[in-house]
């Protein structure tokens, strides 16, 4: 069974990387980072979260715990998620028991991000064996999801093993914590979270390829849902795709071309690939916007109408979905970024939440019903200066005898 949704998305949030610049002061860069989630949270934003990497530079938070709980304390309603815990690098129980330690020092903000890994350079360092990374994510679920229901688990693989676990504390949330697998274009991650009744985190949702598998790793991830007893919730779907807002689209470029090439860079140093980028800043921006860049998708470089358009457009292609996460990739200074942050929680949230519905409808029918009210309000007016008028004129009579 499938719960319905309205096809917008009703919350909204950061998934943060996170990408910063080689130049840059890599202290301070985390510093901006626990700021954002600061400015979310006092923005009225619903998530953000934070990501797991061990090499190549720009991703430079490596225990997303840390990070969460640290910004923690400077936050007060915003959930915070690991996004992604990357689990062929840790042995589950460690994980599972630093995830419910988080979740008691928040109080209950905790979701918990799944994925094998993303970066090669991470499971090489590690010794990780890239092609079981997946598996390896698979056998690390199966006893997560028993651990933090509080069951003694016993198991053994070729990388870890229990012998009757069982974690001394559980998870401050009661129904426990919310799970979400990242998927990008295979339907891997879509199984996985199905078996499990865990949501979907669609990292790809701008790329060409990842926005036509939107629709079907949900139908892949439904069927497993069914298949294993569990309710389809598309509310739990959540949708990444990189922005930036100003109040004109050359502004947002323009601003933009500040951190493209890092951008550039980074994608070239990884892949190894030689792709046309254009001979400018300007140029690679305006490539990002149109075909899109590798890993990366296309990216809403514009206004906030030109996000309530992709919001939409992704909400029609997926059937609808819960949440979308602005994917943070630092391309314009922390000045610009800060106003992008308020343009689109000022104007592209209320738009999908329905914010000023019933504020429109109040003065949609004060004008219907202005002849009417007006005539009544000068009526009432005009009553009024007749009384005045009269007593005024009852106190200027002379009284008997004068």
């Amino acid at each position: 069974m499938t719960q319905p949704i309205a096809s917008g998305p009703t919350r909204f949030g950061f998934f943060i990387a996170p990408y910063h610049p080689l130049t840059g002061n890599p202290t301070l860069q985390i510093q901006r980072d626990l700021r954002l989630v600061e400015l979310a949270d006092e923005l009225g934003y619903a998530e953000a979260w934070v990501g797991e990497h061990h090499s190549a530079g720009l991703e430079i938070i490596a225990a997303p715990e840390v990070f969460l709980a640290a910004v923690a304390e400077r936050t007060r309603r915003i959930r915070l998620g690991t996004g992604v815990n990357s689990l062929p690098y840790h042995q589950p129980m460690m994980l599972a028991d630093r995830l419910c330690l988080l979740d008691h020092l928040t109080k209950g903000r905790v979701m918990m991000g799944i994925g094998p890994g993303q970066l090669a350079s991470d499971a090489s360092m590690m010794g990780v064996p890239q092609p079981r990374q997946r598996d390896m994510m698979h056998e690390s679920m199966d006893v997560l999801t028993q651990l933090l229901r509080g069951e003694a688990v016993t198991a053994k693989t070729d990388w870890f093993e229990l012998n009757e676990a069982r974690l001394q504390l559980l998870p401050y949330q009661r129904g426990g914590l919310e799970m979400a697998v990242a998927s990008t274009i295979s339907p891997s991650g879509a199984v996985l979270a199905g078996r499990h009744g865990a949501g979907l985190l669609s990292l790809a949702a701008s790329d060409p390829s990842g926005y036509e598998a939107l629709l079907p790793n949900f139908k892949v991830y439904e069927k497993t849902m069914t298949d294993n007893g569990h309710t389809v919730d598309r509310d739990k779907w959540r949708l990444v795709a990189p922005m930036h807002l100003a109040e004109t689209r050359e502004q947002a470029r323009r601003e933009a071309e500040w951190g493209i090439g890092h951008l550039v860079d980074y994608i070239k140093q990884l892949s190894g690939m030689d792709v046309p980028w254009g001979d400018t800043a300007a140029e690679a921006v305006e490539q990002w916007v149109g075909p899109g860049f590798p890993a990366f998708g296309r990216a809403t470089i514009g206004t906030p109408d030109d996000a309530i358009a992709t919001i939409e457009a992704l909400a029609a292609q997926s059937g609808g979905f819960g949440t979308f996460l602005v994917l943070a990739l630092n391309v314009a200074d922390w000045d610009a970024t800060q106003r992008s942050v308020r343009l689109f929680a000022e104007h592209v949230i209320p738009h999908f939440t329905g914010a000023n519905r019933n504020r429109l409808a109040s003065l949609d029918w004060a004008h219907a019903n202005s002849e009417r009210l007006m005539s009544g309000m000068r009526a009432g007016v005009e009553a009024a200066f007749e009384r005045h008028g009269q007593a005024l004129a009852a106190a200027l009579q002379p009284e008997e005898g004068q």
